[in-house]
Parts: structure tokens; sequence; C-alpha cells
């Protein structure tokens, strides 16, 4: 026999094994009130979902009620018809307790999942708008976790911890006075006994909690191995420069103490199982004892003692969950306010109020006295989201110091200078992945901070030398720059990027699925697939981190025709590693410690004999 009747034993171990430390966090203020924001709208679902918790709570105390009434009323006086009632009744409110429970779980599914879908929508919108900065310092399984593990945290906060208080409030009340009603002095003695039960199941709750965030970073940390030695990049320098051996061996010790944890916690729980069940069988041994004695001399009848025997496997559940009640409360209240510290962490480029398209007509772009610093830490992530306890640190240096040039229709400027010198940060400018810090860049005459969003990702397109292709098909990627795109117009950008031929000779054409980050291609097929959807694009404005800086001379040949067609007529910003892009550069821009220290044609700039010629010597002449 379980003391802990009506499901109560599984709630109260997951309570237990909650980690106690989450009760000295503190909330941001407003946390509840945002909270009661997100529930609004679920209002009279969740009313419907309380009242079936408050009637389940009822039928708690009218099955022991009614088997005291087919004893007293209907066995010992020999009436077989309010047997038979009595009986029925018991059946038709077993009906009525599964479809009770079952409307529960509509109403509970119907809220917890429209929260979970209101909320992981609204957090993959907002992080999806966040800059560049951002994703280069946040870890992406923390992010995840906020979009998986924090969300249904939250969500348990309005259906599971919700309804498990009010349904243990409300049994504990109903329990708790029926046996007072019945006999308050077995009722005071089966208190009595709690605190033999309450103390161990807390001393071993600790430990649990102990074990369960001990465990859940061993896997986190098992888990982080295996994402890192599964994934395309990850398996091929595992390939190329792991032991097999040793590789095994570490992942088999992480993996053993996952499993040495797991044993101690299944063991923890074993203990508390069993403790349990004994202070049922003691329990109930006095409640029949006791009884038992008072019934044989008739202070009360054997159908009360039957009832105060089924109450009190009803009693100990809800004291014992309403007692680490505070722990389940904040650690929910905790996942809530997890999910706002990021939907509250504000984009820094964003667009403004009033925001107005980029004016048509060929593209004309404009540095004018540009300042740029990357952002601080604090200013695009948080320190949870990277899994460290960041220090406070100063403004980070000027990277561009008063740049300015003007790239007219058509022209093609090529960057050129030593690794560092800025020359990435003035083309992530052009496409505002960050904004100038002082300063301004125009498109036609607008400055890029008061265009629209969708109007500048329209105008500038951008290659880089390792571009992303997305885990999907060829079809799928090159739609990715336009949605509407028929097949004869995905195939015109395929020729003119000079892959055609390649696509046509794959099994699957257009519906071949590229792999993880397009490593099923070569480095060259990405390019010409990248410069593909570029065309697909066909924006005004092309910014190319030279796209042939690491490729053969076949690869390199074909991507350089490719180019002279994405190029052609279109306004371009391209960071140079060739020889031949410089030598066909309109106007070279020789940039060094954020400054434009030179500019001009090829043979000019070399003429000068400066910067740029030297740089010539060192890096382009063999080129």
């Amino acid at each position: 026999m379980t003391m802990l009747g009506g499901g109560y034993g599984p709630s109260v171990m997951r309570s237990l094994r909650r980690d106690a430390s989450v009760v000295k966090e503190r909330l941001a203020p407003g946390t509840v009130r945002r909270i009661a924001g997100y529930a609004r709208p679920y209002g009279k679902q969740i009313a419907a979902f309380l009242l079936l918790v408050v009637m389940g709570a009822g039928i708690v105390i009218a099955n022991p009620l009614l088997m005291k009434a087919i004893i007293d009323e209907g066995i010992v006086p020999r009436r077989p018809g309010v047997v038979i009632g009595l009986a029925v009744a018991i059946a038709v409110l077993a009906v009525v307790d599964a479809l009770i429970g079952l409307a529960q779980r509509w109403f509970s599914a119907r809220i917890g999942e429209g929260l979970i879908y209101n909320l992981r929508t609204e957090v993959f919108d907002h992080v999806q708008r966040m800059p560049v900065a951002f994703f280069m310092r946040a870890q992406t399984g923390a992010l995840v976790s906020r979009l998986n593990t924090d969300v249904i945290g939250a969500q348990r906060a309005l259906t599971s911890t919700l309804s498990s208080v009010v349904s243990n409030v409300i049994s504990l009340v109903l329990v708790g006075g029926a046996m007072l009603v019945l006999s308050w002095q077995i009722t005071l003695v089966t208190v009595a006994l709690l605190p033999i039960f309450l103390f161990p199941a807390r001393w071993v709750g600790r430990r649990m909690s102990r074990l369960t965030r001990e465990q859940m970073q061993l896997d986190a940390e098992m888990s982080s191995v295996m994402t890192e030695r599964f994934n395309v990049a990850g398996a091929t320098v595992a390939k190329l420069y792991g032991r097999p051996e040793e590789e095994a061996a570490n992942f088999a010790e992480r993996a053993g103490r996952v499993r040495d944890v797991g044993v101690t916690v299944a063991m923890y729980g074993a203990v508390f199982r069993i403790a349990l069940g004994l202070v049922a069988a003691l329990a109930t041994a006095l409640v029949y004892g006791a009884g038992g004695l008072l019934a044989v001399n008739d202070v009360f009848e054997v159908g009360t003692l039957v009832a105060l025997a089924a109450l009190l496997m009803r009693l100990y559940g809800p004291l014992t969950s309403l007692s680490n009640v505070h722990v389940d409360v904040m650690t929910a209240l905790v996942s809530f306010d997890r999910v706002f510290e990021v939907l509250d962490l504000k984009p820094m480029v964003a667009e403004k109020p009033g925001a107005r398209p980029i004016p048509d007509g060929p593209a004309v772009i404009e540095f004018d006295d540009v300042r740029f610093r990357y952002p601080e830490a604090a200013e695009v992530s948080l320190a949870s989201l990277e899994s460290v306890a960041r220090p406070d640190s100063g403004p980070s240096a000027e990277v561009l110091k008063g740049v300015s040039f003007t790239a007219r229709p058509g022209e093609l400027v090529a960057l050129v200078g030593h690794s560092g010198a800025g020359k990435t940060t003035i083309t992530s400018l052009v496409s505002r992945l960050y904004d100038v810090t002082g300063g301004a860049v125009r498109i036609n005459g607008l400055d890029v901070r008061d265009a629209t969003l969708a109007s500048l990702r329209e105008t500038v397109g951008v290659v880089s030398q390792d571009p992303h292709l997305f885990h999907e098909s060829i079809r799928a990627n090159l739609r990715y720059a336009r949605p509407d795109a028929t097949d004869e117009e995905i195939w015109e950008a395929l020729r003119a990027a000079q892959i055609a031929d390649l696509v046509e000779s794959l099994p699957d054409g257009l519906d071949t699925v590229v792999g993880e980050r397009g490593y099923r291609l070569s480095g060259g097929e990405k390019q010409r697939l990248a410069l593909a959807r570029l065309l697909l694009k066909a924006p005004r404005v092309v910014v190319l981190d030279e796209a042939t800086a690491h490729l053969d001379s076949e690869s390199e040949a074909a991507v350089q025709q490719a180019l002279k067609t994405a190029l052609a007529g279109r306004t371009s910003l391209v960071i140079a590693h060739r020889l031949s892009t410089i030598r066909e550069a309109d106007q070279i821009l020789v940039v060094a410690d954020g400054r434009v220290v030179e500019r001009g044609r090829h043979e000019e700039l070399l003429r000068n004999g400066r910067v740029y010629a030297e740089l010539y010597r060192t890096q382009f002449k063999d080129a």
C-alpha cells in the first residue's frame, strides 16, 4: 500500500530533485506582472482548468466517504439497496474523475503548448534580429537552451506548478477537514508522524538536488563532446589528427561519470520510495490499530476506520509537495526571467521609426568620416549566454578612424591592406551588420541607419570567402535570396555562375541536399552556388570578400568568370586578395591602422612607391 495516492509520488520526487539554490536568485522587478501578461490571453482557459483541478481535488475525499457510507449504511445494517446504490455512485464518480482528468489534460495542453508557442516564436524572432556581434559571443547551445529548456520551464509555471499548488492546497484542506470531522484524535496522531517522513525526505532531496545538478552538467559536457566530434568540421579534424583509442577512452570516462551519478541518483530514489512505503505501513498500522480499538469499543463505526485509512493515503503527498512549493514556484519564475533576459536585450542594429527605402537608381556608396569601434560585450550579449563571469572592461579601441571615400555607380572599388587593417569592418558597415560610431555610410544619399532594413537587404548583396549553405536542397538555398524565383530563373543564375553543368549532372539536380554548411560540395562549387544566389537576388551593390583566395586554379578560373557576371554594372566593394582584381579596379583604397592612407588606380599607386607598392611586392606580385 502506498501513502502517496492519486499520483503524488512522481510529483514529490520531481519537487525534491529541484535545485534548492534557485530560491536565492533575484528576479528582475516586474517579472510576475509580465508573466500575468502572457497568461492573460488564456484567462478563461486557466479559470476552467483551475475549476477542474478543484473538482478533481474534491473527488479525493468523495471516495473514502462513499466507502464509509457503503459499510456503515449498507453492509453492516444489511441493506442491499443502499450497497448497490452507493456502489453505482462510486462507479459514476470514477467515470466523472476520468472525464475531469481528460479535460484537465486538454486544458493543460492547450494552455501549455500555446504558451510555449508564443514564447518560443517571440524569442526566435527577437534573436534573429540581433546583430552579428551577438552571435559571435553567445554560445549556440545556450541560446537553444533558452528556446527549449527555459521556455518549457516557464510553461510549467502556468500548468504543472499552478495546478499542483491549487490541487495540493484544496486536497489538504478537504482531506484534513474530513479526517478531523471523522476523528480528531487519529488525525493528530497521523500528523505527528509527518516529521518521521518529511525530514528524511528533505535530506534525500538535498542530495538528489546536488546530484541532479551534477548529472545535468556531466550530460552537457558529454553532449558537447559529441556535438564537436560529430559535425563535419570536427569529424574531419578528428580523422586527420585524432587518436581514436584516446578519443574513445576520453568519452568512456565522461560516460562512466554519468553512469556512476545515475546509479547514485537511482539508489537515493529507491531509498526515498522504500522510506515512503515504510512510513505508510507504520501510519496504516497505527490507524487500524488505534482506530480498530475505538471501533471495537463503539467509539466510531467500521466505515469511519476504512475512510480514515483511505484519507491517510491522500494526506502526506500534498503536505510534502507544499513543503517544497517555494522551490517549485521560484524554478518556474526563474525560467520566465531567463527568457525575459533575452527578450530585454535590445538589438543594436534596428530599424528606426519612419525609416525610408533606399532611393532607386544606380547605387552610390559614400563613406563620410566614418569612425567605428566594436561594441563591448555588455552592449550586445549576456554573460549567461557566454557561460562566463564577464569582468568589467572599458571601451574597445577605434577600428576605423575617419574613413572617407565614394564608390560611384558601376565602379569596382578594391580594398587592400595588411590583416587587421579594417577592410572587413568597412564592408560590414555597408550591409549594416554594424552601425558606425561616428560619421555616416550613405547609399544614394540616404544614411543606411535611416533606411528600411528590407530595402537595404534588397540593395546590398554579400559573398564571403567561406559562404554558408544550409543543410537543404540547392533549390532551397538559392531561393533563400529570392523566395518567388522560378526554376528557369534559378537555372539562369546557375549558368551565369558557371555551375549549371555540375547541377545538371547530379542525380537529384536542384533537389540535391548540399549537406551541413555545404560540405558535400568543393570550395569552388560552394563559391559558385553563393554567386548564383547573389545573381538571383540581383542587388545594386555587391560586397565581396574576394571569393578566389583559397581556390585551386581550375576553380578560380570558373569563379572569376562568374564574378565578371556578378559585378557587371553593379557598384562593387571588394576586399582584394588577387592581382587580377586590383588591376581591374576603378579605385584602390589602401587601408592601414583604420585609415585610408592611399587611393588611386594600380599603375598610379605603383609609381608613388609608398604603402601600396610595398604591398604589391610582398602580397600581389606572385598572386
